[in-house]
């Protein structure tokens, strides 16, 4: 049927009917002058009822609009199976929680036809909230999914590897034959988070040599619910994002000629400093204080399930793994630094 079609639009969903409508009604009601689109929601093992809202709307005559159901639980195997689905030559992808932009399909098929050196595009994702706290500032938006590089065109690949999340992005459906499928292990499940695997398919993007664009008039709103505006869901998002970062394994990250526990020196290092910065800024600057501790919240993600998986594997003993560590900073200071880190 997507063979008819020039743009299809993924959007995967988990027990979240009540916003799904929502969501729906943006993608569906669109000023798309002309294009012919289609939109595939794919239902990840909800137990809600997801499936009859999305049957209410075929019913109601929207015959370009599909539900899959997709049994294997994670964002990772939705996406994928949405794209496996598809047949349109450009794949755009949409969340469940979001409001696309009246002139969403038509940016989308516009960026492409104006460059076609280009596989790939995002753009904005701005949210919808009432009053966010005082301390919450850009510098906070990854937990939250938001994006807003300004008003200009970006390019984005390896030399300028900005993030673009899931949430208002397109391929080119070619592209996933080079590029590969959104990766499970790194995939969030039910409702987990901090999850990369949205940042991992973009490397493998970019190590082919191919380009981003970011396009600011590609404009999603999101609803930002109470809970994710506050210290401890920010906390949690940062620990469960290092520990997929200590599953992903980034070349930039593992660079260290030492190690405790698999866990690169440098990145001890770092969670002094940002101790350190804590506890200065703790009483003078509170808002301050809390990017470091979000920091210390990432290293501790990373070094629980770095240590769990070095212990599984039957390696060195507590006190042994500490003279080997500590034989190796003699010989040698560990090497390496922190990547800039995408959700």
């Amino acid at each position: 049927m997507s063979a008819l079609y020039e743009i299809s639009v993924v959007i995967s969903t988990y027990n979240r009917s009540e916003m799904l409508a929502g969501a729906l009604e943006s993608v569906l009601r669109q000023q798309a002058r002309g294009v012919c689109y289609d939109v595939i929601v794919v239902d990840n093992n909800s137990t809600d009822n997801t499936r009859e809202v999305v049957e209410s709307y075929i019913a109601g005559g929207e015959h370009n609009l599909r539900y899959i159901f997709e049994p294997r639980q994670g964002s990772s195997y939705a996406r994928n199976a949405g794209v496996a689905v598809t047949r349109s030559k450009i794949v755009a992808f949409a969340d469940d929680d979001v409001r696309v932009a009246k002139n969403w399909i038509a940016t989308i098929k516009r960026a492409f036809d104006e460059h076609p050196e280009i596989d790939c595009i995002g753009g904005k994702v701005l949210p919808l909230w009432c009053r966010p706290p005082r301390w919450l500032t850009r510098e906070h938006w990854m937990p939250l999914a938001l994006q807003d590089y300004g008003d200009l065109p970006l390019s984005i690949n390896l030399n300028n590897p900005l993030c673009l999340v899931s949430a208002n992005l397109a391929f080119r459906r070619a592209a996933f034959v080079d590029t590969g499928m959104f990766a499970p292990e790194l995939q969030r499940i039910k409702n987990s988070i901090g999850s990369m695997e949205d940042a991992e398919l973009l490397e493998r993007y970019w190590q082919t040599g191919r380009t981003c664009l970011y396009v600011p008039a590609l404009i999603v709103e999101t609803h930002v619910t109470a809970d994710r505006l506050t210290r401890a869901y920010h906390r949690r998002w940062h620990a469960g994002h290092g520990h997929f970062y200590a599953i992903k394994r980034s070349d930039e990250m593992e660079r260290a000629s030492s190690r405790l526990f698999d866990v690169p020196a440098h990145l001890y290092k770092r969670a002094v400093s940002d101790a350190a910065a804590w506890l200065y800024f703790v009483l003078r600057n509170p808002k301050r204080a809390f990017f470091y501790e979000a920091r210390l919240h990432f290293f501790m993600g990373f070094f629980r399930k770095r240590r769990e998986d070095y212990l599984a594997a039957g390696r060195r003993g507590f006190i042994g793994e500490l003279i080997n560590f500590a034989r190796s900073l003699a010989s040698k200071e560990g090497q390496g630094g922190i990547p800039k880190r995408c959700g």
